[in-house]
């Protein structure tokens, strides 16, 4: 069976091009945990610590109940098809966060008005690709 992955090396996701804010926000909290609380707090409590697939993952498994013996097949199945990538994140699309993948995938969120957001667009030595828009042209 073959593998997906939605992880990046080397790379920094931009916010889109209509996100809405010019500095980052929170994502509000709601009675549900929504995609972007999740993404959130995961990332920002434990920066590099988690590639895009874990936190995709992750959150499929929250969504959808699975229970902690059943994840290694479910994990297996769930990436033989394509997901949508972090690009598609509401954290970049939505609250102004940019998306770092390090040399080995490994991810973190910084804010959009951040002296290290700034350094991320000026390193040419790391790819950059923008967010997903929200809206169509």
């Amino acid at each position: 069976m073959k593998t997906h992955t939605t992880n990046y090396i080397n790379t920094f996701i931009e916010i889109s091009e209509d996100c809405p804010v010019d500095k980052a926000q929170i994502p509000p909290e709601k009675k549900e945990k929504t995609t972007a609380q999740l993404q959130f707090e995961k990332i920002i409590e434990n920066p590099y610590q988690y590639t895009s697939d874990d936190i995709l993952f992750e959150w499929y498994c929250i969504k959808n109940a699975i229970p902690e013996q059943k994840k290694g097949e479910t994990r297996e199945t769930f990436f033989s098809k394509g997901q949508p990538c972090l690009r598609s994140s509401p954290l970049a699309k939505r609250y102004g966060f940019g998306i770092h993948h390090n040399e080995k995938g490994k991810i973190a969120i910084y804010p959009v008005e951040s002296i290290e957001y700034q350094n991320f667009i000026k390193d040419n030595s790391i790819q950059k690709v923008k967010a997903m828009r929200s809206k169509r042209m």
